[in-house]
């Protein structure tokens, strides 16, 4: 091949990889700062003041980058997505369950459960698994519509359980506050929760609780879930880009999490983290 043929070939070639890059990871994606969608009144998880434990994720994933963190900030509520990262007002959701087809998820940075949270002190406080006798008759606390209700009704559970709502404003109501307030009270024998939820918020203000990761149910649907951070489809050079932080800052990743009282669990959700 001559000198100026191949030339040409080579600067086709680098051309269609540039080309091929940019398909993949979009001109949406900010150079100047580490967009973050989320809810402004979201604790333990988020919110304006940067109190959540994703906020902090957020400002460590924004540092390793050399970036500022700059929110746009909506409820997590029906049409978050839409009106935030496909809107194109920022370029990641910290926390979003793996394979969900709103976003494309990055490697998961956790895999945690729901968990039953009852008082220490109470003839509940060895209980593991949701087909334990012991919780007959028992009031439950649960959110209506999660995985760990089918579980309750294929137990028998339901018939005096408490509901609480799933998708709501967290700037005007807050039902997992409302959960545990009850059984501080004594509405409820038990409550059940989304682990990233409830073990912080126990951690934070209810020391007489015991928490504990429904890790033994053996029927559909799964307790366990690995939670990613969410981009927009497509923007796969993007993704790998916060795959490779999220592997080579998985022991700071983890000290974060623990100290805010997350139950971690190994990736099929068999065992706690680094207990297997």
């Amino acid at each position: 091949m001559r000198p100026l043929a191949a030339g040409a070939a080579l600067s086709a070639a680098f051309c269609t990889t540039a080309l091929t890059a940019a398909a993949q990871t979009s001109d949406l994606v900010s150079h100047n700062a580490f967009r973050v969608c989320a809810d402004p009144a979201n604790l333990p998880m988020s919110d304006e003041a940067g109190a959540g434990y994703e906020n902090k994720l957020a400002e460590l994933m924004a540092a390793k980058l050399d970036l500022p963190v700059a929110y746009t900030w909506y409820p997590m509520a029906t049409g978050f997505i839409r009106n935030t990262l496909r809107a194109n007002r920022c370029d990641v959701v910290m926390g979003y369950a793996q394979g969900h087809e709103m976003v494309l998820n990055t490697n998961h940075y956790m895999t945690s459960a729901y968990t039953l949270i009852v008082p220490r002190d109470s003839d509940l406080a060895e209980v593991t698994q949701l087909s334990d006798a012991r919780l007959k008759d028992k009031r439950i606390g649960i959110v209506a519509g999660s995985p760990p209700a089918t579980h309750m009704a294929h137990n028998g559970l339901m018939t005096r359980a408490k509901p609480y709502s799933l998708m709501v404003d967290r700037r005007y109501e807050s039902p997992t506050v409302d959960m545990l307030e009850d059984l501080s009270s004594g509405d409820i024998d038990a409550a059940i929760l989304w682990g990233p939820i409830g073990g912080p918020l126990v951690k934070q203000g209810y020391p007489a609780f015991k928490v504990t990761p429904l890790m033994q149910e053996t029927l559909p649907p799964r307790l366990f879930f690995r939670i990613t951070m969410g981009v927009r489809q497509g923007e796969k050079v993007w993704a790998r880009k916060l795959n490779s932080q999220i592997r080579r800052n998985r022991a700071e990743i983890d000290a974060l999490l623990i100290e805010a009282g997350v139950p971690l669990l190994n990736d099929m959700g068999t065992a706690l983290y680094g207990e297997e």
